[in-house]
């Protein structure tokens, strides 16, 4: 069954589930979000009286003003990457499990994460902590346009809390903290000759090959931080270089990239490269992103944990938790989803993982259970 292309108006009353499918098929590539941003105000503004709302270019942040003893920042990104012949969405059943899932762009990352949350921010008026509900854009592009962290240097008052819960994809799970990313341009120089001549020439190409074996040999260390295991990781993952078919190239460009353990400092994780590389003749920190500790031994990342069950694990690549954390909150992941489908064109999601994250983040905002959130 192929769903309709939705309308500006989303129905969360609907449950996460039918949620899910038209928040995806409101296409919101990153740059593209403001209908997707104008129709989750629509919805906060027609449905939840109960929240304060600020509106932050194509970001939205809502609060609830109870009193509460404590308060809980919870986010989502609105965006997406490009659609590829993925929308709309498609309700099918697995073939291996004969589960439900919902397959299209977005199903993944992040828009059923997103769904719960939304359905959640309009149905309680009242849960046992203060929450702010946090949903920006450009979240799958360069750092410097992020919605989250360009709202955060506007207005950082309205981000103020004890705990937050980013909903990226995790299974239903809860993954802690995040691994830092760094990315730098290292270059070798050489000198142009005719390739006829080569010996009168240096070729630059030639002289990147030592550093080539070395990142093919390096081997990723796991780090265990706060009980957490973390895989690094140093890759090329660009190279750019030649002149022409004739002539011997005097320069090659590699992008390498480090995703590094959240204990390491951004200043260990770029002199750690720079040695890796200390043969290259020009070195050039390009992107550059702290990790994030796990945040689980906080009072209510504990209580939250049990209400979710399970095992934590790490979060190994880069997420807005790094945001949270810079600010002093402690910030784990936790949505439907498997990771390994982001960005995939067979992107999709298991229905039961939606209802399952719907009623364990619930549960926990009202207080229930054993572990209450208070």
């Amino acid at each position: 069954m192929v769903s309709e292309p939705s309308s500006n108006l989303l129905d969360p009353a609907a449950g996460p589930v039918a949620l899910t499918r038209q928040l995806c098929d409101i296409e919101s590539v990153s740059g593209n979000e403001r209908r997707i941003a104008d129709a989750v105000a629509e919805v906060l503004a027609r449905d939840a009286p109960h929240l304060t709302v600020h509106r932050d270019g194509d970001t939205l942040i809502a609060r609830t003003e109870l009193g509460r003893a404590h308060r809980v920042a919870i986010a989502g990104h609105l965006d997406t990457v490009p659609v590829n012949e993925n929308l709309p969405v498609t309700d099918e059943h697995d073939p291996d499990t004969g589960e439900a899932i919902i397959r299209g762009r977005g199903t993944v990352d992040m828009k059923a994460g997103v769904a719960v949350q939304l359905a959640l921010a309009i149905e309680l008026d009242a849960p046992a902590v203060d929450v702010t509900w946090i949903w920006y854009d450009h979240e799958e592009v360069s750092a410097e346009l992020n919605g989250l962290g360009r709202a955060l240097r506007n207005r950082p008052d309205l981000f103020a809390a004890d705990f937050a819960i980013l909903g990226e994809p995790t299974r239903a799970e809860i993954e802690g903290g995040c691994n830092g990313t760094m990315r730098a341009r290292v270059s070798y120089l050489g000198t142009r000759a005719h390739s006829a001549r080569s010996w009168t020439g240096v070729n630059a190409i030639h002289r990147a090959g030592n550093l080539l074996e070395r990142l093919s040999a390096f081997e990723a260390e796991r780090v265990t931080v706060d009980g957490l295991e973390y895989r690094e990781g140093l890759n090329a993952v660009q190279i750019s270089g030649g002149v022409a078919g004739n002539v011997i190239p005097d320069r090659v460009d590699i992008e390498v990239n480090y995703r590094f353990a959240p204990s390491r400092s951004t200043e260990e994780a770029v002199s750690l490269v720079r040695e890796f590389c200390a043969d290259a003749d020009e070195f050039e920190v390009t992107d550059l992103a702290p990790g994030a500790r796990p945040g689980l031994d906080a009072e209510l990342a504990r209580g939250f944990l049990a209400a979710v069950g399970g095992v934590p694990e790490a979060k190994v690549g880069w997420t807005d938790v790094a945001r949270f954390s810079a600010q002093g909150v402690p910030a784990v992941n936790f949505g439907p989803g498997d990771p390994l489908l982001a960005h995939a064109d067979d992107e999709r999601v298991p229905v039961p993982q939606i209802e399952e994250a719907h009623r364990a983040l619930r549960a926990w905002l009202l207080g229930e259970g054993a572990n209450p959130v208070t």
